[in-house]
């Protein structure tokens, strides 16, 4: 879902959280997470290393920015869009 659109109060599925689409939440159920309450307390790069060996190959690095701004946005922070963790994301795992 786009980050303007979250509403935290209302967030049951995995698409209903910020940058999630479809897409993402069909690979986050491959490796077990359903919900998002099984993401609560999961750490972004962990997530993608998970994502990469379900898919049996190299996913995306931004995949990455997606893990990053769910697992903030489940500690707190307000909703943002994916890319604004790309430099984060750089800068802490260079190539993931």
């Amino acid at each position: 879902m786009h980050p303007d659109r979250v509403q935290r109060d209302r967030v049951e599925r995995l698409t209903d959280l910020p940058n999630l689409g479809p897409r993402i939440a069909l690979a986050l159920q491959r490796i077990g997470v359903d919900s998002p309450n099984d993401l609560r307390g999961r750490d972004a790069f962990e997530l993608y290393q998970n994502l990469c060996i379900a898919e049996g190959e190299r996913v995306d690095p931004c995949a990455l920015d997606v893990m990053i701004s769910i697992t903030r946005f489940l500690q707190g922070d307000d909703p943002k869009v994916w890319w604004a963790y790309t430099a984060e994301r750089k800068k802490r795992y260079p190539d993931p």
